[in-house]
């Protein structure tokens, strides 16, 4: 599903969200934006576009960044509308910084990261990610986003999407209440729970994002292409817990869907 309108995203779209876990928008950005955000994470890692023999490593991961492409590529009025279609008008943060950005390279070697898994969203004092939690109101995170800052084909280790995955980790976490899991607890069994889902990859062209379910599982793979792979994968974050005096946003009905449930 596409998003043709800048003032929000068709029902036809909402609904897929719901069901599939996830939406694509495509020229969510301008490409100048995915140019000129290349150029600064290219200078930050030290390496050059035009010197291939200088990309030795299959994966260099950089964190948040706030200069200005990456700030406008997070906040234009399309996005703006679809965050608002699939979280709630005044229910999340406009993104003021973008990252983290995992950039891999072409390379025979592992990376070292691949894997099912979904991004916790608190606790994150613990010193090891994988005490990292999710509960079932999503606590601390409105989506999981895919931005992608070049084009990226099926060679270029786009990520992996188990569609409608997100519903089985809504499952799996309501009994747990506010605590919730750990992301060790949820991965204890590999996300075997999801391994019937149907796969998709997040390919497109720079200006392309993928909104996401925060209960999405998906993975990483290794870049069988030619060119750098570009793609950050920040959180919207949410101003606050899901409200009952407010109607239920697509996020929660998603989760109400999955697991019988009134909030």
């Amino acid at each position: 599903m596409q998003n043709d309108s800048a003032h929000g995203l068709s029902p036809e779209q909402i609904s897929t969200f719901i069901s599939h876990g996830f939406v694509r928008i495509d020229e969510a950005f301008p490409s100048e934006l995915a140019h000129d955000a290349r150029a600064i994470l290219w200078q930050a890692m030290g390496l050059s576009p035009e010197e291939p023999a200088g990309w030795t490593q299959p994966v260099i991961r950089l964190g948040m960044f706030t200069e200005q492409p990456f700030i406008a590529a997070a906040n234009t009025p399309r996005l703006h509308a679809a965050y608002d279609a699939l979280v709630g008008p005044g229910r999340w943060h406009a993104p003021a910084a973008i990252g983290t950005f995992p950039v891999r390279f072409p390379s025979a070697d592992e990376p070292g990261d691949v894997g099912w898994h979904v991004d916790v969203s608190f606790g994150t004092d613990e010193p090891d990610f994988m005490q990292w939690r999710a509960n079932v109101v999503s606590r601390g995170r409105a989506l999981l986003m895919l931005f992608l800052f070049s084009d990226i084909g099926e060679d270029d280790a786009p990520t992996r999407i188990r569609i409608g995955s997100h519903r089985q980790i809504a499952r799996q976490l309501l009994p747990h209440g506010e605590a919730g899991l750990t992301l060790g607890e949820l991965a204890a069994n590999g996300f075997a729970e999801s391994a019937d889902c149907a796969e998709t990859l997040a390919t497109g062209p720079a200006g392309t994002v993928y909104l996401c379910h925060p209960f999405l599982v998906h993975s990483a793979q290794p870049h069988c292409g030619t060119t750098p792979r570009f793609l950050a994968q920040p959180p919207l974050l949410p101003t606050g817990p899901f409200r009952s005096d407010l109607p239920p946003s697509p996020v929660q009905i998603a989760i109400r869907e999955a697991c019988g449930l009134h909030f």
